[in-house]
């Protein structure tokens, strides 16, 4: 068992990634070109929203949209202190100071009751994550922002396809921004992303700085970050089937939760009220997560910890200060989280070898305690 399958996904769809790939090859088309053109159209109609400007990765994509919304040297901007640190570093590389915020109980997302007493002068915007997949409290995180007239940039690395109340994520603030290395529920064969914006400014701001600030009559110093041709061509040929994908996911969720909520000791992943949640992780909680990582090891289950440390608390940030007791809930989560096995080819089998080694450890610790 793989704790994520990619060649299982090729060879579901091989004979079009190989098409796709040979006409690129054929075309010399490795740099932007038709197949970035028509990944960005066909990305932006899925999204629902008018501006899809594509680039190197999800990274970069923060980045530039930071940017595009006119980050000043000292400003800050509110996110999140469980997430990856690509979501905190890009407001460092584009001058700001990143300023975090506890996480909600139960979703793992940015906790909007915390917010407001993290604003100062200083703040010009807010980044929630989507994270593993579950959409943030948008409605209250939007109402706070509309009031302090700050800007929002929906992080959805993690959340292709994911929705809140009935609107798409990344269609509810001034951008948003898309991961797809290779593991992400739409994953390209290398690096690639992109952000989406409702705003005619923010995506003509990212299109110019994304590509040296124009072709040949720079009107800015920007950065190279470009979607290559090969990339786009797969991502095209994969995002037709990323519903199909997205409902497997779901499925599989949907079992690990029927076979893991009766076990005593183990938390499965709750899930927001009227929303839809992707599933790019399936993360649950236990006190004793370590040991029931080992035990899974040793049946060669393959697991992972998103994310063992929140980020207020790396070294990166050691010039902040801080102390797992100021993000109580995210140092909580992080003792106790554990990502299981999940993608679209996993087996009926292997869910249920999963939550019956699971369940057989859990008998046994509760048997010695």
């Amino acid at each position: 068992m793989k704790f994520v399958d990619l060649h299982a996904q090729y060879l579901t769809i091989q004979e079009e990634i190989d098409a796709a790939i040979a006409t690129v090859i054929a075309e010399s088309s490795f740099v932007r070109g038709r197949h970035v053109a028509d990944f960005e159209s066909a990305f932006a109609e899925q999204i629902g929203v008018p501006h899809c400007v594509s680039c190197a990765n999800g990274t970069d994509a923060l980045y530039i949209a930071i940017k595009s919304l006119g980050l000043e040297p000292g400003d800050e901007v509110i996110t999140t202190a469980h997430s990856w640190i690509s979501t905190s570093e890009t407001i460092t590389q584009a001058g700001g100071t990143p300023v975090f915020c506890d996480t909600e109980t139960d979703y793992f997302c940015l906790d909007p009751e915390q917010i407001e007493s993290k604003i100062t002068p200083r703040t010009r915007g807010i980044i929630p994550v989507h994270l593993y997949g579950q959409p943030a409290n948008m409605d209250a995180i939007m109402r706070i922002a509309r009031q302090h007239e700050l800007w929002v940039i929906e992080d959805c690395a993690q959340a292709h396809l994911a929705s809140y109340r009935g609107q798409m994520a990344g269609t509810m603030g001034d951008a948003a921004t898309f991961s797809f290395y290779p593991g992400k529920n739409l994953g390209a064969m290398g690096d690639a992303g992109c952000l989406v914006s409702r705003r005619d400014d923010v995506a003509e701001f990212a299109a110019l700085f994304a590509h040296h600030g124009g072709k040949n009559q720079h009107l800015m110093e920007g950065i190279n970050s470009r979607l290559d041709g090969i990339q786009a061509a797969i991502l095209n040929v994969k995002l037709k089937h990323l519903s199909a994908w997205t409902d497997a996911r779901r499925q599989i969720a949907d079992s690990y939760d029927r076979q893991l909520s009766r076990i005593p000791g183990i938390r499965i992943p709750p899930r927001r009220p009227d929303c839809e949640h992707v599933f790019h992780l399936y993360v649950i909680q236990t006190e004793q997560r370590d040991p029931l990582r080992d035990h899974l090891r040793q049946q060669e289950i393959p697991t992972a910890i998103n994310y063992p440390c929140p980020l207020p608390l790396v070294p990166a940030y050691d010039y902040l200060g801080a102390q797992a007791t100021d993000f109580p809930t995210a140092a909580h989560h992080a003792s106790r989280i554990l990502s299981l096995p999940l993608y679209p080819e996993l087996s009926t089998a292997d869910v249920t070898r999963v939550a019956t080694e699971i369940e057989a450890f859990q008998q046994v610790t509760a048997t010695s305690g």
